[in-house]
Parts: structure tokens; C-alpha cells; sequence
């Protein structure tokens, strides 16, 4: 199942969203993200000046999890840095639940997690 097809995602748009970083600390495995989220989403403000959908930091959760592979360090993992100087190492192109298993792609490699629930924490 793609990540489109997910109520959690409803009216977030992962493609135009920012990893910013990412964790792992016992059976669980963070990624810190700028969110890219329209009005369908029950997180969604207005804009700030100057952007054309409201951006939030949050943190997709894949929590309980057995294991996962694939995932690079952040110093090997390509990485940008915008005007304002912040790091940012792409968007998260594919997402897809399969059974008990997620694989995440993007910019920052392919990582597969097996087990586990995932979520979305919202920072601001």
C-alpha cells in the first residue's frame, strides 16, 4: 500500500515535505521532517508570507519496530543546504507498507523496517 492510500497522510504531501535528520534509539526509528501540508489536513495554517502551503515540523515515528536495514548515517547521506543555511537531505519519495514491513526512499537511501506501528508527532 503507498503512503497516498494511508488516513494519517490525508492532505500531507511527502514529496514537497524536507528530511531534515533521523534517529534510532531501541525498536524505534525517527525521521525529522518540514511537512508540506494542504487544507485537508486537520494540521493544516494558513501559510507564511512567501510560501504556498503551509510547512510544520514533525516527526514520522516507526515505533516497536523489529529491525531495519539500509539506513545510512547522516555524515554518508547526500545533503543540501538552503539559503537560510539549513540542512536538508531531500524528500522522502516513496513510502509503501507491505504486510508488516515499510520501505522508506528517497534522497537519503532505501531503508526497510520491519514491524512496527508508524505515526506522526507534530512539533510546532
Amino acid at each position: 500500500m503507498d503512503w497516498t492510500e494511508l488516513e494519517l497522510f490525508n492532505g500531507i504531501d511527502l514529496n514537497d515535505s524536507f528530511v531534515l535528520g533521523w534517529q534510532t534509539e531501541d525498536q524505534r526509528l525517527s525521521f525529522d521532517l518540514e511537512l508540506s501540508i494542504w487544507p485537508a489536513s486537520e494540521y493544516y495554517t494558513s501559510p507564511k508570507d512567501g510560501e504556498y502551503t503551509c510547512y510544520r515540523r514533525a516527526v514520522l515515528v516507526f515505533d516497536q519496530i523489529e529491525r531495519y536495514r539500509g539506513l545510512l548515517s547522516m555524515d554518508e547521506a547526500p545533503r543540501s543546504t538552503d539559503a537560510s543555511g539549513e540542512i536538508d537531505y531531500g524528500n522522502i519519495d516513496r513510502l509503501v507498507v507491505r504486510g508488516n514491513q515499510y520501505i522508506v526512499e528517497g534522497d537519503f537511501g532505501r531503508v526497510e523496517v520491519q514491524g512496527g506501528g508508524l505515526r506522526l508527532e507534530f512539533n510546532t
